[in-house]
């Protein structure tokens, strides 16, 4: 282990997490996991909060990274604000003499969630910087965050997909009662969600028009594209997905099933992120041949987007043994009990194991088209 340690020591890998949407907080207790975990793992960790203004600061020591009681983390604004220059990896503090240690960043770990971030913005800006970060590119990135058109790209590679309406701002605000007639011909009950957000923000379960009204509004919230999508009745088991070193091909986790506890109609955000709300089950408890389809499938869509790094792939298993494709997460919550390093634990690879291989996969992936 010590020797381990020294191998790694001298990496320098920037944690940035927070960001201007409403998975600020998401991102925040997922960067709590990771930091501690690197920093026991013997990693030089730089921690980077960007606050919900778009501020980047060099995270203070009483940064909080979990939820306390209802109160939700925040970036702090006292931290010392950072700038990100073209043309090389490093980081310059815009306090004149301060920190002069954060030269050199070897890896970036991108720990944001939504707009802003998860969407091929930061991967983009870490692109022109010539950085190297963990995790997709910038145009798997964008086509994983919006669902509209995640969903038309998987539907193309032949992936089963479950039916869907896209609302457009424009649409809605122009033509209400078309984009409602539309979305009322996939039949009741729908989900209404934003099609650019996650963490189930922002969604919700309508059984009538004027729910479903309510429920684009809502949505609109976060999003002014919007998707509305048929009931799948079905299990929700979920796979992830992981690059390889030395051109290997992608490898598939053992699935998982979610188990919802208490009064949730669907998996929301209490559910994913308040205390014994949700759990896990893996293996999922679905006969061999469908876990295996379920893996196959899973790596079909994380190629199909052009993926890298690490995704978690969501599908619905239905009463006769079908598989509906949800969605793909290229930017998955990332704490240690968190789904997707959960399925990896159980298939063998422990949380800091899926860190030093993803770290290992950004410091040998090329900066650039690849």
């Amino acid at each position: 282990m010590n020797e381990q340690r020294e191998n790694r020591r001298g990496i320098r890998v920037a944690v940035v997490f927070g960001g201007r949407n409403s998975e600020h907080a998401v991102s925040i207790m997922g960067a709590g996991s990771v930091i501690k975990a690197l920093n026991e793992s013997g990693y030089d960790v730089i921690p980077i909060g960007i606050t919900t203004d778009g501020r980047w600061v060099l995270a203070s020591e009483n940064q909080s990274y979990e939820i306390e009681g209802t109160k939700l983390p925040e970036v702090e604004h006292t931290g010392a604000e950072l700038a990100l220059p073209s043309g090389g990896s490093e980081l310059v503090v815009l306090e004149h003499g301060k920190f002069p240690e954060l030269r050199d960043v070897d890896v970036v770990f991108p720990l944001l969630h939504g707009p802003f971030g998860e969407d091929g913005t930061i991967q983009g800006l870490l692109e022109m910087a010539g950085m190297r970060y963990i995790g997709s590119g910038v145009l798997a990135s964008a086509v994983g965050m919006d669902k509209a058109y995640m969903k038309a790209l998987l539907k193309h590679a032949g992936l089963p997909i479950g039916e869907y309406v896209v609302v457009r701002d424009r649409d809605w605000r122009r033509d209400r009662a078309r984009v409602l007639k539309e979305a009322q011909e996939l039949g009741w009950p729908v989900f209404v969600k934003p099609a650019r957000a996650g963490s189930s923000q922002g969604i919700s379960k309508a059984n009538d028009l004027d729910e479903l009204e309510r429920a684009v509004e809502f949505a609109r919230r976060h999003d002014p594209k919007v998707l509305v999508e048929a009931a799948i009745v079905g299990r929700e088991v979920e796979c992830a997905v992981l690059s390889q070193l030395d051109d290997e091909p992608p490898k598939a986790s053992l699935p998982g099933e979610i188990l919802v506890h208490g009064d949730h109609e669907f998996f929301d955000f209490e559910a994913k992120y308040y205390p014994e709300q949700m759990s896990l089950r893996v293996p999922a408890d679905i006969p061999d041949e469908a876990a295996e389809r379920v893996r196959e499938l899973a790596v079909r869509a994380f190629e199909a987007l052009g993926c890298e790094g690490l995704a978690r792939v969501d599908f619905f298993y239905r009463p006769d043994g079908s598989l509906i494709l949800n969605e793909i997460n290229t930017l998955p919550g990332f704490t240690s009990l968190s789904v997707a390093p959960q399925l990896w634990a159980a298939s063998g690879l422990s949380y800091p194991e899926l860190l030093d291989h993803l770290i290992k996969l950004a410091l040998t992936r090329p900066v650039g088209l690849r």
